[in-house]
């Protein structure tokens, strides 16, 4: 039985992830934590949910929770939060799954550090079938040549702060990784104010918020004869829930490491 820790567990993610342990046979959710501001702070995360029975574990503000009793602590908070969160599991030895998105270099590089003392997972999507996506796209990419031109279109839900989606930023770098190029120089966020010409080799993204989209990600490699197009609809944030519980799963008996989905799903 894996006892698991959720960060952010008030939020959409943390309460999808929350709703798949309370249905699973071999992992247990041992905590539940919030902002100190959360108004649902000291109920039941059961009655939170909405769920047909209590769970017997109160959503708290107190991160210490994170040091009693888990074996994972997975991490769906803000990046505002990041690295109080991974000085704590430093401290207890804790391993993590991290699905926060917006991170900036300075984080990126904290969770590197982190992970020579504690086993983590750090990916912008845990869906099984956005990581496929992710392998297919490096492949073509090595693949086709620079007569085609790539763009990824995202669509989320108008709640979503960070733009472009963090998958989306992963999409963009697997594609230059595969041509062994920098993705920060070759990106081009959108074609807003400009008079210039394609270069070759760019990556455009486009971003749209709008409804209740969960997210949609679309990858397209256009010559001037013809296009190919690669696309990952999410229909239920439990696509992302599953991921993150099997990666929970799979690195509580991992070594130190900075790890992702691939290594889950055997991909590499």
């Amino acid at each position: 039985m894996i006892d698991i820790t959720v960060l952010g567990a008030s939020g959409r993610m943390g309460k999808a992830i929350i709703s798949c342990i309370s249905k699973s046979t071999d992992c247990r959710l041992v905590g539940a934590v919030s902002e100190d501001n959360d108004p649902n702070i000291g109920k039941d995360i059961g009655e939170i949910l909405g769920l047909a029975k209590k769970l017997g574990i109160s959503l708290v503000d107190n991160d210490d929770v994170i040091l009693k009793n888990t074996d994972v602590v997975i991490d769906f908070t803000l990046p505002s939060a990041l690295d109080k969160n991974l000085i704590l599991c430093s401290k207890g030895l804790v391993p993590m799954i991290i699905g926060v998105t917006g991170l900036d270099e300075e984080q990126l590089n904290l969770i590197t550090e982190t992970s020579f003392k504690i086993p983590i997972l750090y990916e912008r999507n845990m869906s099984v079938g956005v990581n496929v996506l992710l392998n297919m796209v490096q492949n073509l990419s090595k693949i086709l040549d620079s007569d085609f031109d790539t763009e990824i279109t995202e669509t989320h839900h108008r709640h979503k702060i960070d733009s472009p989606s963090g998958t989306a930023i992963a999409i963009g770098e697997a594609i230059a990784k595969a041509k062994n190029l920098n993705f920060s120089d070759i990106y081009k966020p959108s074609r807003i104010n400009t008079n210039t010409p394609r270069s070759p080799n760019s990556i455009g993204i486009s971003s749209i918020r709008g409804g209740g989209f969960i997210g949609d990600h679309t990858v397209s490699f256009t010559s001037e004869d013809e296009s190919i197009e690669i696309s990952h609809h999410a229909l239920d944030r439990k696509c992302f829930a599953q991921g993150a519980l099997s990666a929970a799963k799979w690195i509580a008996d991992q070594d130190p490491g900075l790890y992702s989905m691939n290594d889950v799903l055997g991909l590499k």
